[in-house]
């Protein structure tokens, strides 16, 4: 049974800006992004022997929607986050909370090491890889490594528009999808030397946030707009299944960033 970790967005909004996505002067439309992110649910739900968890949402913490970003999980282990802006920090104990009862061992980092979760840590075949620079600090990847007991080889995030991994870097099966602009050259060498057959989004779709999807067997779940990925997907064997999220992608996220795998 695959689970998931979701939080309804009952209090989302672009209260502040804190990526080049987010305008205040763009707001989301809340019974949109409600009925949005209500389809995301049933499609993911309705998935082969998937289950979806729930974490209330709380008052004043309109990006705490995005679930993914709460911290890394690796079996019963929950590495809680310490996100960079203020904005975000009073989700932290909301997490730490529902993990800890929910029968997870909670490790967290001194507040000194920003860390921001499975948005910015991804494990692509045997590798876990984890992002620096716009959120998460190098050495908090290192701090990472040593809990999980594995190494977490670092990518340099270089375009401010995809400021977490999971925005321009999909793991599928024993490859990966990837947009080559996100990264700079010694990390575009570090995953083309593991990947050779990696799929290159388009700058076009990767502004569609087709790398922020949820990759459950054979199926990707994204939102809609990239049908040359979705194309080049199904040369592989892998079938698109797409559901409109514009709403939240004015606050930086899609699929991915609004589910947590547990």
């Amino acid at each position: 049974m695959r689970r998931f970790l979701m939080c309804p967005p009952d209090h989302y909004g672009i209260e502040y800006e804190i990526n080049p996505w987010m305008r205040r002067e763009h707001p989301a439309d809340h019974a949109l992004a409600a009925a949005q992110w209500g389809n995301l649910y049933e499609t993911l739900g309705e998935m082969p022997d998937t289950q979806i968890e729930l974490v209330n949402p709380a008052p004043g913490l309109p990006d705490m929607v995005f679930t993914a970003n709460a911290g890394l999980i690796k079996g019963d282990l929950f590495i809680a986050s310490r996100f960079r802006y203020p904005e975000r920090q009073g989700e932290e104990e909301h997490f730490e909370r529902w993990f800890a009862s929910h029968g997870f061992v909670v490790e967290t980092l001194p507040d000194a090491l920003k860390f921001e979760g499975a948005g910015d840590v991804l494990r692509a075949g045997d590798t876990w890889f984890g992002a620096y620079y716009y959120r998460s600090a190098p050495a908090a990847l290192a701090a990472v490594s040593e809990i999980l007991g594995e190494e977490v080889l670092p990518l340099r995030l270089v375009d401010e528009r995809f400021y977490h991994l999971d925005t321009c870097f999909l793991p599928v099966g024993d490859s990966l999808v990837y947009y080559p602009g996100a990264f700079d050259q010694y990390s575009l060498t570090v995953i083309r030397g593991m990947f050779p057959d990696a799929i290159e989004v388009t700058p076009e779709e990767v502004a569609t946030f087709a790398c922020n999807s949820v990759v459950i067997g054979e199926w990707v779940l994204m939102n809609t707009g990239a049908p040359r990925l979705c194309a080049a997907l199904a040369a592989r064997g892998l079938s698109c299944v797409t559901t409109e999220l514009s709403e939240f992608l004015k606050a930086g996220g899609a699929a991915k960033c609004l589910t947590l795998a547990l």
